[in-house]
């Protein structure tokens, strides 16, 4: 069987194994968002249901349709830019192992659990962008951006870090690379240029639920309660959600964001594998001889964590890392020509770091929504998970080595 196969094999069992733990119909929570729009006035997260309403009918089988069809296109767009990415490199086990990880990790996880979330739209809209800005079309990836923030201001965490991080990419040469370059004139004429639109967007937007936004609260829950699928108690949290303001929820949450960051669970489930993931970005691109560009990454990939000051829903934050990860990975791949090399193999100290992380995101169930469980025992796991490593193993041996097929 040839490597190419086996890499493909790789990563789809992997991204079969990651999904069917979690895979669900879209909750309550998902369901009155796709219901929502500008019917009674502007409401910050509108636009998607909105639109929705301009082309479907809106109905619990059509919120299905429409929320199955964002989450495969999610996934054959990651799928299709990891093997890409893969067949660049295919002897590469920083490679590899950073796009094993990737498939096995809570994003997707969480991503199969969370059907029908705006975070779904958000990334694939982030995907279009960083294409955008790698065909030096700014002003056109600026409008995408904008109309994200209307969609969710969750981009604003997601999409733009993330996006500038592409702009830096793109328009500064990487081996000039350091932190005064990105205030350079002619840098900083772009970066303007990206970001005024989807600026005003977030401030408007932030204004709007500070002056107006709990004006709407009666309206929005006599709505989504007379909704047959949508239950009382989800048509109270999700009209809190979109009418109390910014600064409420930050008075709120704000206190608990030391500990959600740094003495929870997920800094230990989620942060060892994220520290993994940079650690294969950095063998992989070998930054250390650009190392304030591998901190600007790290940084980027960050940002999703500053939620935790917002927003009380601990783990499915702590998964965002990995999705930024993986496009900070695309975009880094765009840029530096790695030689194809006939082997690059791990150290003992990163086979450990990688043994540890990947059981730690195989073997240990997440924390769901809705008092929901991951799917397969522990013993189902461990059985589960023995192909991965027959795989690893056969890929060992050097693509010289092997029949191709």
């Amino acid at each position: 069987m040839s490597r190419k196969v086996l890499l493909i094999v790789l990563y789809l069992y992997a991204l079969i194994f990651s999904v069917l733990k979690t895979i669900r119909f879209p909750n309550d929570w998902s369901e009155a968002h796709w219901m929502l729009d500008y019917r009674f006035g502007f409401i910050k997260r509108g636009l998607a249901g909105e639109i929705f309403g301009w082309l479907f009918q809106k109905n619990e089988f059509s919120i299905l349709i429409l929320s199955a069809g964002i989450l495969s296109l999610l996934y054959i767009l990651i799928f299709k830019i990891a093997i890409k990415e893969i067949f660049k490199q295919e002897n590469s086990f920083y490679r590899i192992l950073f796009f094993l990880i990737f498939f096995l990790s809570q994003y997707i996880i969480f991503s199969a659990h969370l059907i029908g979330y705006m975070d779904h739209v958000v990334f694939l809209m982030t995907i279009l962008v960083i294409y955008l800005i790698k065909k030096k079309k700014i002003f056109l990836s600026s409008i995408i951006v904008t109309i994200s923030i209307f969609i969710h201001e969750i981009s604003f965490f997601l999409m733009m870090p993330i996006s500038c991080f592409a702009l830096i990419i793109t328009e500064i040469p990487s081996e000039k690379f350091s932190f005064k370059s990105v205030f350079s004139v002619n840098f900083l004429k772009s970066l303007s240029s990206f970001l005024v639109l989807p600026f005003l967007a977030t401030i408007s937007v932030s204004a709007y639920q500070e002056i107006n936004g709990e004006n709407y609260f009666s309206t929005i829950f006599n709505y989504l309660k007379q909704i047959p699928f949508i239950s009382e108690k989800v048509a109270d949290s999700v009209s809190s959600a979109y009418t109390k303001s910014f600064s409420y929820y930050f008075k709120e949450e704000s206190g608990s964001f030391i500990q959600r960051l740094f003495i929870s669970k997920g800094t230990i489930l989620y942060g060892i594998p994220i520290l993994f993931s940079l650690w294969m970005i950095f063998k992989e691109f070998k930054l250390k001889q650009n190392f304030q560009l591998f901190l600007l990454l790290a940084i980027v990939s960050f940002v999703p964590l500053l939620l935790h000051a917002v927003a009380y829903d601990t783990y499915r934050i702590w998964s965002f890392p990995f999705m930024i990860l993986f496009l900070g990975f695309w975009i880094l791949s765009s840029k530096f020509t790695i030689k194809k090399e006939e082997e690059r193999k791990l150290s003992t100290l990163e086979i450990i770091f990688f043994i540890i992380s990947f059981l730690l995101i195989a073997l240990i169930p997440n924390n769901l929504f809705d008092n929901e469980v991951e799917r397969f025992s522990f013993i189902a796991r461990l059985i589960i998970i023995v192909p991965l490593f027959l795989i690893l193993y056969f890929l060992k041996k050097p693509q010289s080595k092997m029949t191709e097929a």
